[in-house]
């Protein structure tokens, strides 16, 4: 198994532990657009907890790569991410932007 798809497997069981059964190939498509960030530890995570952390969450990948703009639906998505995930320790950046890619509407971004 290639590191790509290791990567993909771990957040696919990250996903589940949260009760989101995920679609392979939209996985797959979020993980190829993380560029080889998704193999590096602190890079790879993604942490609730952290001001700006998800100021960049929501700079680089909601608006940048998205297209949502709108404040309110942006700050709902996220907050709702970080409930969804809050069992979880270490969330993968995959793992979190797969469930906004969801949340939002916007698989259409990534195929």
């Amino acid at each position: 198994m290639s590191k790509f798809d290791d990567v993909v497997k771990k957040a696919a069981e990250q996903l589940s532990k949260v009760g989101v059964k995920a679609d392979e190939t939209l996985l797959r498509a979020v993980a190829k657009s993380q560029g080889p960030s998704i193999y590096l530890k602190d890079a790879s995570l993604v942490s609730c907890g952290d001001d700006a952390e998800l100021k960049r969450v929501i700079d680089n990948f909601i608006v940048k790569k998205l297209g949502v703009t709108d404040d309110k639906t942006i700050d709902s998505v996220v907050k709702k991410a970080c409930d969804k995930f809050s069992s979880i320790r270490q969330k993968m950046r995959v793992a979190f932007y797969y469930f906004l890619v969801k949340e939002l509407g916007k698989e259409s971004k990534l195929a």
